[in-house]
């Protein structure tokens, strides 16, 4: 089988990179071949497959006269076309494309009669600002079943007029052209949590298949160790709720000055946590570790006690979640998005009320005191990764949908 594997991005930027390239030689080692269609950049990857690329568009700094293109790209539709006539592929594989792709080349392989699936590794389908989340951080429903005038009145893009009224009409044009519903092949979630919020908006049950994102298992088979300390990684941003671990944690240490916090990762939240760290004047518990590289991050994984994901917004499949289950470690989880679903509570982890500061300190200094519970979980949480993320069995489903959709 010719697998076409699209993503905005080509190199590892987030989530949907990862997955992208994993899916890439997932399929490969199966006797597939493949080919990588995303947009140029200095940071891309070369792959040694055939790679297919268009100019890239600025959503920050672009030109004001080729803002539609972030709807419809002539340009994108060419190259899509040429891709596609040079490759001929059985099916075209979406990742993230939407905006600086555009609707494009869904269209482009529409018509040279290439079905496509859709891995939605967000749900901008559905929510214009991407995330479900207002200008102000709140989780917000409003434009669930095409009502995208709210994200413009709202200013729920980066507080743009203008970034939001473009969303809006994006969300518009895909829905009247019936880009996800009739254009789209079959749509798969890596949740249950967005599968349901997917078809809430309107997708038929039919045409959405969830399943959770893979690792290569092996990989993750290290010795593990505890030097007693939660671990939180990821991008430090408002919508990853760090700063309500943080309090959490400072009222933890109260009590307790011995526990240790590490936090692992980079973004516009920062300056705040710095801060905020400080005027809890809990310095010497926390430690800000920066952005890891992979093998750093699997390293700390494998001595901290416990992983903790304190997300306020609607997570969808974090792979932080799956590389530490892989490696044997537990974690504590806000109940929110597709976290309950791989954080088994009282199984593999703890899970907590989102908002409570107080319920997540007390699932932390469950979880630091019980050593007996903790070695629980840790065998409960490499067993359950074994059965739930391993590569042969997610290859098996999306062989499946592949043919399925070629047959149709």
């Amino acid at each position: 089988m010719k697998i076409l594997l699209v993503n905005k991005f080509h190199y590892l930027k987030g989530g949907s990179e990862k997955y992208y390239f994993e899916l890439g030689k997932l399929l490969k080692e199966n006797g597939n071949e493949i080919a990588y269609f995303s947009m140029k950049d200095e940071k891309n990857i070369s792959t040694g497959d055939k790679e297919y690329f268009v100019e890239p568009i600025d959503l920050n700094n672009g030109s004001k006269l080729k803002a539609l293109d972030v709807i419809y790209s002539k340009n994108n539709y060419k190259k899509m076309i040429n891709a596609i006539e040079d490759f001929k592929p059985d099916i075209v594989h979406l990742n993230n494309f939407q905006r600086q792709l555009s609707a494009s080349v869904v269209k482009a392989a529409k018509d040279k009669k290439v079905p496509v699936v859709f891995t939605a590794h967000d749900v901008q389908a559905i929510c214009p600002a991407i995330t479900m989340l207002d200008s102000d951080h709140k989780i917000c429903e409003d434009c669930i079943k095409g009502n995208y005038n709210c994200c413009f009145k709202k200013k729920c893009i980066k507080g743009s007029t203008l970034k939001s009224f473009l969303g809006s009409i994006e969300g518009f044009y895909y829905r009247k052209h019936k880009i996800y519903s009739k254009n789209i092949k079959h749509v798969i979630t890596p949740s249950e949590f967005y599968r349901g919020k997917f078809i809430n908006d309107g997708l038929e049950e039919n045409h959405i298949t969830a399943i959770h994102n893979f690792i290569n298992i092996e990989d993750y088979n290290l010795n593990i160790e505890n030097d007693n300390f939660a671990l939180y990684s990821g991008r430090l941003s408002k919508e990853k709720g760090v700063l309500n671990l943080i309090e959490a944690f400072s009222n933890l240490v109260k009590e307790n000055n011995d526990y240790k916090l590490y936090i692992a990762g980079d973004g516009p939240e920062k300056e705040n946590i710095e801060k905020f760290i400080e005027e809890k004047k809990i310095d010497g518990n926390i430690k800000l570790l920066g952005y890891l590289s992979q093998s750093d991050l699997k390293d700390y994984t494998r001595k901290c006690k416990f992983l903790v994901v304190p997300s306020i917004w609607y997570e969808n499949c974090p792979y932080s979640v799956l590389e530490t289950q892989a490696i044997g470690k537990p974690i504590i989880g806000a109940n929110i998005g597709g976290i309950p679903e791989l954080v088994k509570n009282n199984e593999n982890g703890l899970i907590y009320n989102t908002f409570d500061v107080n319920d997540l300190k007390e699932k932390m200094y469950k979880l630091f005191k019980d050593t007996e519970l903790y070695e629980k979980f840790s065998r409960n949480a490499k067993e359950y990764a074994k059965s739930e993320y391993d590569k042969n069995i997610y290859y098996k489903r999306i062989n499946k949908i592949y043919k399925k959709a070629i047959g149709e």
